[in-house]
């Protein structure tokens, strides 16, 4: 006889579904802006660049949040990304894309939270109420540099060209961390 499946289990499963909707989205973005990090950073905007790679392990983290919270309902975390990363982007497309890229990522949590609302899961709201206002603070910051870029053009720009990339003292890892390497 086939195992009745509870309402409780059918709750979980769309918490399930939105929460890996929303990793794979954060690993799109993890991809995209190491990318964009990258361009900027051969194109000598270091300053953009360091901005860039920073938030980009805001993203990191929030995508292991997600997969954390998925393994304790008792799913698989995805592993797919949401749409194809977009190579070799001017600095003057990277902000407003970016902006947008936010905007939606704002739009589309704000629904999975109702929807984790609606099944009674108040800890997968939290989560969700938290990294939505991450993703705020991304998107005011594209939304900033971009405004600067299009209002002041080449002057905002040779203002940052030459600034240096680094995000501080290099990490130590796995490895370095536990001394494994000895």
């Amino acid at each position: 006889m086939a195992k009745a499946v509870s309402d409780k289990d059918t709750r979980r499963e769309k918490v399930i579904e939105v929460l890996n909707k929303a990793r794979s989205m954060e690993l799109y973005a993890i991809t995209q802006y190491m990318n964009q990090h990258y361009g900027l950073d051969s194109m000598d905007y270091g300053e953009l660049a360091k901005n860039m790679k920073l938030i980009a392990i805001d993203e990191m983290r929030h995508a292991e949040q997600f997969a954390e919270r998925i393994k304790e309902l008792g799913g698989e975390p995805s592993t797919g990304f949401t749409d194809k990363v977009i190579k070799a982007q001017d600095v003057r497309t990277i902000f407003p894309f970016d902006t947008k890229l936010e905007d939606d990522t704002i739009d589309a949590y704000n629904q999975f939270l109702q929807i984790c609302r609606d099944m009674g899961d108040n800890v997968t709201v939290k989560l969700f109420e938290a990294i939505i206002d991450e993703e705020q603070a991304h998107y005011n910051h594209f939304d900033n540099v971009g405004g600067h870029i299009a209002n002041l053009g080449d002057v905002y720009l040779s203002k940052i060209a030459g600034t240096p990339a680094s995000t501080g003292g290099t990490p130590k890892g796995f490895v370095l961390g536990t001394g494994a390497a000895g």
